[in-house]
């Protein structure tokens, strides 16, 4: 056996200064020998504690092993049995906080952890390349309604279409995909590769009408009525302020308004898509998440000469993945840490032409267990901008939520569900994904979807039987 890589095999990508100017995806993958190099490392552990701490319980050494013997079709087979999404997964999980981070060789001070997310989507993106036959949905077993196809709803879908279930996906955009078409750019997570994967869900059996606002286009009672049961992940894309003075300035966009133009409407793609997006020279974005790596990077692409993100804690705290920070940096990306701003300032004719800030410190800790940021008296000070994004977090999308009274919801406006069964106070209503945690990550999402898949087979069976009685 070959001697065993301190390091995790690298891969490749496009070099800053190129692509900062483009929207082509950063990351290029890995070849065949590439992956099988990486798989190499895996020690193949028993009880391995990266499937544990995986939302979606892939068997991770499973198909790793499978890689590395070259048996490219059984580890899609297996990764598949787990994840309706693996290319996607591949490119945005946060595997460093999740499967990677109790890697049991990255545990050994000399070793990195095994690159999971690389290898599963090194394995995913082969089986895009592969022909794949169409099904008709059965619909034996009965009909389920998901609202929202974004990455929960999704694989809700998925795995009840396999199960023998007629599912019908409303969505309310013009295309389907949520957060994975609106708010992730193409140089993280291209747009084929989400139309492939959404593909291969249809391709199930699954049905998915766009264009269908739930609430307003067809009420939640109507849908009761038709199904027999039905999923609610509507998201939480509703933008937030902090509210400070100047924010109706022109030029002061949410993180929402601002990726959804460049994402959804094609504002990447200009010329070609004609949409309205401002033309910047000094970019602020508040916030310190992937979102706002996402829209700083954006903004730098689409051709701003200084893009700065401004955030209230320190480097420590920063809740971005490490890897978006890095390539940020890489990229031009300015940073003013322990900073807030507190006024857009006007330029008379209703824009804005900078922003007030003010300095912070860290105290005590938190109910996030983060130390909370503090103001030092007499540290204003102003940053030249005509943009400034907020990515400050979303709230919940209220159509439906406004339409629908009976259904309970938590202090903070999302929907109380049962968080081992994802069931509603509603009979028959089950909920997962932002609309219940909150802005979380896509692969928690799908966490929920797997659950409230497996609840919603168990829900109907069991009306069905008692009917019958």
């Amino acid at each position: 056996m070959a001697k065993r890589s301190y390091t995790k095999t690298p891969m490749k990508e496009q070099a800053p200064e190129i692509r900062n100017h483009n929207f082509d995806e950063v990351a290029l993958g890995y070849t065949l020998e590439e992956g099988q190099q990486e798989a190499s490392r895996c020690l193949q552990c028993k009880n391995a504690p990266c499937i544990e701490n995986c939302p979606v319980m892939i068997d991770i050494p499973g198909f790793i092993k499978a890689i590395e013997d070259g048996e490219m079709p059984l580890a899609y087979e297996i990764l598949s049995k787990y994840s309706n999404l693996p290319a996607i997964c591949g490119r945005v999980c946060p595997q460093e906080k999740q499967c990677e981070m109790v890697c049991r060789l990255g545990r050994s001070k000399k070793f990195e952890p095994v690159a999971i997310g690389k290898l599963e989507r090194l394995v995913a993106d082969w089986a895009l390349e592969q022909p794949f036959e169409a099904k008709e949905a059965s619909g034996e077993k009965g009909r389920v309604a998901v609202i929202g196809a974004g990455p929960s709803g999704l694989t809700v879908a998925g795995d009840l279409a396999k199960s023998g279930y007629d599912v019908t996906v409303y969505e309310a955009l013009h295309a389907p995909g949520g957060v994975l078409t609106y708010g992730i750019p193409e140089f993280r997570l291209p747009k084929r590769i989400v139309k492939k994967e959404i593909d291969r869900i249809v391709a199930q059996g699954v049905k998915i009408e766009t264009n269908v606002v739930v609430g307003k286009t067809i009420t939640m009672y109507e849908i009761i009525s038709d199904f027999d049961a039905c999923y609610l992940s509507v998201g939480a894309g509703a933008p937030r302020f902090q509210g400070i003075k100047g924010t109706s300035l022109n030029g002061v966009y949410s993180s929402s308004e601002y990726l959804t133009r460049v994402n959804l409407m094609h504002g990447y793609e200009f010329p070609k898509y004609d949409t309205p997006i401002q033309k910047s020279k000094n970019v602020v974005v508040i916030g310190g998440g992937n979102v706002a790596m996402d829209a700083a990077r954006s903004a730098k692409r689409l051709g701003a000469e200084k893009v700065s993100i401004v955030y209230r804690r320190s480097l420590e705290e920063l809740p971005a993945r490490e890897e978006e920070y890095h390539h940020s940096v890489e990229e031009g990306i300015e940073y003013h840490w322990l900073t807030n701003p507190i006024e857009y300032m006007d330029d008379g004719a209703g824009r804005l032409k900078s922003v007030k800030c003010v300095q912070m410190e860290l105290g005590e800790p938190d109910d996030s267990g983060r130390r909370r940021p503090i103001v030092i008296p007499g540290s204003e000070f102003i940053i030249e901008a005509d943009t400034a994004i907020e990515a400050i977090g979303q709230g919940a999308n209220k159509v439906l939520l406004d339409t629908f009274p009976e259904l309970a919801l938590n202090k903070w406006g999302y929907i109380d569900a049962d968080e081992e069964t994802c069931a509603t106070s509603i009979p028959g209503v089950f909920a997962g994904g932002d609309i219940v945690t909150g802005a979380a990550t896509v692969i928690l999402a799908m966490g929920a979807g797997k659950i409230a898949a497996n609840e919603i087979d168990q829900y109907i069976q069991k009306t069905r039987q008692e009917q019958l009685v």
